[in-house]
C-alpha cells in the first residue's frame, strides 16, 4: 500500500511540474494576443518601399517571457526570426521587473507584483524571486546569451559606433539585427543611485523612470500620488545623464515629466506612448507636454494597441502618427509598439510592411516614411549613445 501512495504522489508531482511547465506558455497566449485589425493589404510596391527601410522599434518586452529570442515562436509578437521578416534593423529590449496585480491606466498601487510568481513558474534563479534588480540583471543575461548564440545575427547596441557597424553590415546584404537594452520604470535601482552604473555595465543604455506605479524616483501617470522627481529621483537622473543613458518617460506622471525636463540637458525619449490629440486615453500624457519633449528635441514612439491608439488596426495608427508628424514634427515620430507587453495588437513585427504600406495610403512622403520607420531613432541614438 506504502508503494501505490509513493507511486500516486510520485505521479501528481510529475503533473504538476508538466502543467507548471505549460503554464508561462498558456499565459503569455492569452496575453500577447494577434487580434482582428481588418485585412493586411500590402502591395509589392510598399513591401519594397519597406525593404529598403532601416525600422527600428523603441520597445517591446520580448526577454519577460520564457521562450529563446532566437527562435520562431507561435505565441506573442517577437523574435529573432519574425525581426528579420519585418527588416528590423534595431529593436528596444526592455525589461519588467514588476507589475502589480490592480494594473489600471488611472489609480495603480504598487503594493502586489505578478512578476514575482513568473519567476518562478518560469524557473528564474532564486535570486530574482525577491529582488528587481536581480530580474534586470537576469534579463539582459538572457540577451546576451542569445547574442554569443546567434553566430552574428543578434548584436547587442551599446554605442553609436555599434549603430554605424550594424548598418554597415546590413548594407553587405546580409540582415542582422542590433538589440538595445531598457528598462521599464527605474525601481530595479532598489534605491541606489550606485545601480544606475551596475545596469549600465551590464548593457542597459535607456532606462524608463516609473512604471504603472509610484517608485522611489516620482509618481507614475497610472499611480496614486501624481507627484514629480523626489531628491533620490533627480539624482539618478543625473547619474543617467552622467553616463549618456537615455531617459524614457513613458508612464511617467506629468509632473515627473516637467520636473525631468526642467533638469535634463539631453533629448529624452518616450518610448510607447498615443497622443492625446489623436486618442483621448488616460494613457497618453496631454500634447502640451509632449510638444514640450519634442521642442527639447526628444522622440516619441507611437505604440499600436488600443489603450494608445483607440484602434489597434494599422489605417487607426498611421492617423496616430499622421497627427503626431503634424503636431511634434516630422523629426520627432518614431514606432514603439509595446510588443510582447500584454497588450493585444493586429499584426507582430513580421507584419510590420503593413505600416509603411498604410502610409504610401495616407498619402505620407517617402522622406517621413523613412523617418518615423527608423530614421529618427538611428539619428537619435547615433547622437545620444555614448561614442564608443
Amino acid at each position: 500500500m506504502k508503494r501505490i501512495f509513493i507511486g500516486i504522489g510520485a505521479a501528481i508531482l510529475v503533473v504538476l511540474i508538466a502543467g507548471l511547465a505549460l503554464l508561462p506558455g498558456a499565459l503569455e497566449g492569452q496575453i500577447n494576443r494577434i487580434v482582428d485589425g481588418g485585412p493586411i493589404d500590402i502591395t509589392e510596391g510598399a513591401r519594397a518601399r519597406h525593404g529598403e527601410l532601416a525600422v527600428v522599434d523603441l520597445h517591446a518586452d520580448t526577454l519577460l517571457w520564457a521562450r529563446d529570442p532566437l527562435d520562431r515562436a507561435e505565441r506573442g509578437h517577437v523574435d529573432l526570426p519574425r525581426l528579420v521578416d519585418g527588416n528590423v534593423t534595431l529593436q528596444v529590449f526592455s525589461v519588467v521587473t514588476k507589475v502589480p496585480r490592480d494594473q489600471r491606466y488611472v489609480g495603480t498601487s504598487g503594493d502586489s507584483d505578478v512578476i514575482t510568481l513568473l519567476a518562478m513558474v518560469q524557473r528564474w534563479p532564486a535570486r530574482t524571486w525577491d529582488s528587481l534588480f536581480e530580474r534586470a540583471l537576469y534579463q539582459a543575461e538572457k540577451l546576451h546569451r542569445a547574442e554569443e548564440a546567434s553566430g552574428g545575427d543578434l548584436t547587442i547596441v551599446r554605442t553609436a559606433a555599434d549603430i554605424d557597424r550594424l548598418i554597415e553590415a546590413r548594407g553587405d546584404g546580409s540582415r542582422p539585427v542590433g538589440g538595445l537594452l531598457a528598462t521599464e520604470g527605474s525601481h530595479p535601482l532598489e534605491g541606489r543611485v550606485g545601480n544606475v552604473e551596475k545596469l549600465y555595465a551590464a548593457g542597459y543604455r535607456m532606462m524608463g523612470l516609473t512604471h504603472f506605479f509610484d517608485n522611489e524616483l516620482g509618481g507614475s501617470l497610472h499611480g496614486l500620488s501624481g507627484e514629480g522627481l523626489t531628491e533620490f529621483g533627480r539624482d539618478a537622473v543625473r547619474e543617467m545623464e552622467r553616463l549618456e543613458i537615455i531617459v524614457d518617460l513613458a508612464h511617467a506622471s506629468p509632473a515627473v515629466v516637467s520636473d525631468t525636463l526642467d533638469i535634463a540637458t539631453r533629448p529624452v525619449v518616450v518610448s510607447h506612448t498615443g497622443i492625446r490629440g489623436a486618442c483621448d486615453s488616460p494613457r497618453n500624457l496631454d500634447d502640451a507636454l509632449m510638444k514640450r519633449i519634442a521642442d527639447a528635441g526628444g522622440l516619441v514612439g507611437i505604440g499600436y494597441w488600443k489603450g494608445a491608439v483607440c484602434d489597434p488596426a494599422p489605417a487607426e495608427i498611421v492617423k496616430s502618427i499622421r497627427y503626431a508628424i503634424d503636431f511634434l514634427g516630422a523629426d520627432h515620430v518614431a514606432l514603439g509598439s509595446d510588443y510582447d507587453g500584454a497588450v493585444p495588437v493586429a499584426f507582430d513585427t513580421s507584419e510590420l510592411a503593413v505600416l509603411t504600406a498604410e502610409m504610401q495610403k495616407g498619402g505620407f512622403t517617402d522622406e517621413e516614411i523613412a523617418k518615423v520607420m527608423g530614421g529618427n531613432a538611428i539619428r537619435f541614438f547615433r547622437e545620444q549613445l555614448p561614442q564608443g
